[in-house]
């Protein structure tokens, strides 16, 4: 019987990749009961990050960690012996802001440092760090007071909470960093070349979507210009301008300048964790897929990389998501011999939306028929 993997990412709003994948199999299996189906759930290095680790072994381990606006929030990091994973937007992320409101000012990352904290605390020597979906920024300040930095203020007190709160900092002292961070390698998830501060930077390109107005920018770009003047002084280097810096409202920045972390394409580094490639090896059909198929896939998300990987192995791919806005020959381009999408098997997009599982078995089904030989 045939080998079919699923690879696909998170139906963001709706399903997990897990779920996904789950629907798929069944469909599957309606029509060709004795498959042999293998689930790898990938992330492109943002959210769903720490559940694609988990789906592949790493054990979830529960943290009660500071959110975005410093109320307490049920967190975790995944462990697999002396590695782990972080995922920023699963404790400081947009999803933890309470009622949704945003606090382009005030939010913090601090809860990403409290997870890697912990995750040092157990003995963890290579930490990954995913940092996608940030709802602060504060170019790492938060992040690094919770792995025991001090950002002080002229009188001694510590800054405020969040990129606002750099405005008044005057101190950084580091002989308090966390004395597990000199052994451990730290690895960000990153796909965005952008600097910390100017036109590209962290406010000025991701500040809007946090809900931050223009004289909000202003101001947080004033911020995490005078943050990182104060880090060239503690470091002896100024790494403002280097690309990724901008990257979760400037977490990149406090993770390269400061905590001296290398970064790696977010897909790449997912597909590393979960064992990819080696779920390849045999497999006579690979299936991918996400919410929305469109321009920005293309661009580092991780279905156009799991297509290229099974692409250069000479392995045929698929792919499934809500909506498929690119053309045949961008599909074909990029590895995908077919592409389905839900809005097209349901009888309205309210259904495509509330009713994604039912749909996606249906697909799967299709699939074993167009592509497996089923019901021949």
């Amino acid at each position: 019987m045939p080998r079919v993997l699923l690879a696909p990412d998170k139906f963001k709003g709706t399903l997990t990749a897990a779920e996904v994948a789950g629907h798929l199999s069944d469909g599957l299996r309606s029509v060709l009961p004795e498959v042999e189906v293998a689930v790898v759930p990938v992330a492109d290095g943002g959210d769903g990050t720490l559940a694609a680790a988990v789906a592949a072994g790493f054990e979830r381990v529960p943290v009660r960690a500071s959110g975005p606006t410093g109320m307490p929030c049920d967190s975790a990091y995944g462990a697999r012996g002396t590695e782990a994973v972080v995922e920023l937007a699963e404790v400081s992320g947009l999803a933890q802001l309470p009622g949704g409101r945003s606090a382009p000012l005030a939010a913090s990352s601090r809860g990403t440092g409290e997870l890697i904290a912990a995750a040092l605390d157990a003995g963890a020597r290579r930490v990954v760090v995913a940092i996608g979906g940030s709802a602060c920024t504060d170019g790492g300040a938060g992040l690094l007071q919770a792995l025991g930095a001090v950002v002080s203020r002229s009188d001694g007190s510590a800054v405020r909470p969040g990129g606002e709160g750099l405005l008044e900092a005057t101190r950084l002292d580091l002989d308090g960093l966390h004395p597990g961070l000199a052994g451990a390698e730290l690895v960000v998830a990153c796909d965005v070349d952008n600097p910390l501060t100017g036109g590209r930077g962290a406010a000025a390109v991701y500040g809007p979507q946090k809900g931050a107005g223009p004289q909000d920018v202003e101001l947080l770009d004033s911020a995490l210009t005078r943050w990182a003047d104060l880090v060239a002084r503690a470091t002896g280097t100024d790494r403002r301008d280097e690309p990724g810096t901008g990257a979760a409202g400037g977490v990149g920045f406090g993770l390269l300048a400061v905590l001296g972390a290398t970064t790696r394409p977010g897909a790449d580094l997912v597909f590393e964790l979960t064992g990819l490639s080696d779920a390849l090896a045999g497999a006579d059909l690979v299936v991918t897929g996400e919410g929305s198929l469109d321009a920005q896939t293309l661009h580092g998300k991780a279905p156009a990389a799991v297509a290229a990987l099974a692409h250069a192995k000479g392995l045929p791919v698929v792919a499934v998501a809500g909506q498929v806005t690119l053309t045949a020959g961008e599909l074909s381009t990029a590895g995908v011999q077919a592409a389905y999408a839900l809005v097209d098997e349901a009888s309205s997009r309210h259904e495509a939306l509330t009713s994604p599982g039912p749909l996606l078995a249906r697909i799967g089904a299709r699939i074993a028929r167009e592509h497996l030989g089923g019901g021949r």
